[in-house]
C-alpha cells in the first residue's frame, strides 16, 4: 500500500520493517531501458550538508518539498530512475515512487561540504551490502583528489575497495572522480580538459576490477574538448549536471556532449529539482528530451 508524504513519520515510528517490505516487492527493471539511454536524478546532496540552491542556503531542507519534486521528476517520462541516499531512497520506495525504476545509493557522504575535512570522503552512506539486501540496481561513490592532500590517498584506496565490493555482487558503480584543490579555503574541482583526463585515467584503474564500473563525469569547461577528454578510458559514462547559473545554456552543453559515443546518459539534480523558471516537469523533459 502506498503512502502519502504526511504518513511517513508514522509508518517509521511503528513499523520500521516497511521498509524492507517496500524494497522486497519493488517491480525491478534493467539499467538500461529500451531508449538505450539512461536519465537519472540526483539527490544526495543533503547528506553532505550540501543544502543550498543559489542564494537559497537552505533551499533543500524542506524534505516533503524534496520529496514532492522528486516524484514528479521520477513520474516524467524517459526518467530512468533517481540516486540519493538511504533516508530518500526509503521514502521514496514507501510512497510507491521506486517501481520500475533504477535505484542508485550514494555511498560516500563524509565530506561535508564546508567542512575542514571535506576532502575526507568517507563512506557514511550505502556499503554494497546494503544495495544488494534491498535489491537497489547501482551504487554510487565520489572521489575527489587534492595532490597536496595527503589524504586523498585514504579516499583512493577506500573507493578502490568499494569498487571491488560492489563487482564482487555485479552491482554497477557510478564513480565520480574530480582533481580538486583549496582556494581560499574553499575546495574547487578543476574542470580544464587536462585535469579531467587525469581524474579519468586515475578513477578507471580503481579495483581489481573495471567490468562493473561506469564513469559519472562533469563536461568540461570548453564543451568542445570533451572528445578528446573522454578517449582516455572505454568505460560508460554518465554526464553530471550540478548546480547551474544559465539554464539554457547548460542544456546546449549537455546536448553537445550526450552526441560522443562513450556517453550513455546524464545524471542531474539540482538544476532539475529546482530549476529558476519552477517548473520541475518542465526542466525534466527539456533534458530527457536531450537524451
Amino acid at each position: 500500500m502506498n503512502l502519502s508524504i504526511p504518513d511517513l513519520t508514522a509508518v517509521r515510528a511503528r513499523n520500521p520493517e516497511a521498509v524492507a517490505e517496500a524494497a522486497a516487492r519493488r517491480a525491478r527493471r534493467p539499467l538500461i531501458g529500451d531508449s538505450g539511454r539512461l536519465m537519472i536524478v540526483a539527490a544526495d546532496h543533503p547528506a553532505r550538508g550540501a543544502l543550498g540552491i543559489g542564494d537559497r542556503r537552505l533551499a533543500m531542507a524542506d524534505r516533503a518539498d524534496l520529496l514532492e519534486r522528486l516524484c514528479v521528476a521520477l513520474s516524467r517520462p524517459g526518467v530512468d530512475g533517481v540516486l540519493a541516499t538511504a533516508d530518500i531512497l526509503e521514502d521514496l520506495l514507501l510512497l510507491g515512487a521506486l517501481e520500475n525504476k533504477v535505484v542508485m545509493g550514494s555511498m560516500n557522504r563524509g565530506g561535508l561540504a564546508g567542512a575542514s575535512f571535506e576532502m575526507d570522503d568517507r563512506f557514511t552512506g550505502h556499503r554494497a551490502e546494503d544495495i544488494a539486501r534491498l535489491g537497489f540496481d547501482a551504487g554510487k561513490l565520489l572521489v575527489r583528489i587534492d595532490y597536496d592532500d595527503p589524504g586523498s590517498l585514504t579516499t583512493l584506496e577506500s573507493s578502490a575497495r568499494a569498487v571491488d565490493a560492489m563487482a564482487e555482487r555485479r552491482l554497477p558503480v557510478f564513480v565520480e572522480p574530480f582533481i580538486s584543490r583549496r582556494v581560499d579555503g574553499r575546495v574547487r574541482n578543476d574542470l580544464s580538459a587536462e585535469a579531467v583526463t587525469r581524474s579519468i585515467a586515475i578513477a578507471s584503474g580503481l579495483g581489481g576490477t573495471s567490468a562493473y564500473t561506469w564513469l559519472k563525469l562533469p563536461v568540461t569547461d570548453d564543451v568542445d574538448d570533451m572528445a578528446e577528454v573522454l578517449r582516455t578510458s572505454t568505460l560508460p559514462v554518465v554526464l553530471l549536471g550540478g548546480e547551474v547559473g544559465d539554464q539554457e545554456a547548460a542544456y546546449e552543453r549537455w546536448g553537445k556532449a550526450l552526441r560522443l559515443p562513450t556517453v550513455q546518459g546524464m545524471v542531474v539534480g539540482r538544476s532539475l529539482l529546482y530549476p529558476a523558471d519552477g517548473s520541475v516537469e518542465k526542466a525534466v523533459d527539456t533534458a530527457v528530451g536531450l537524451l
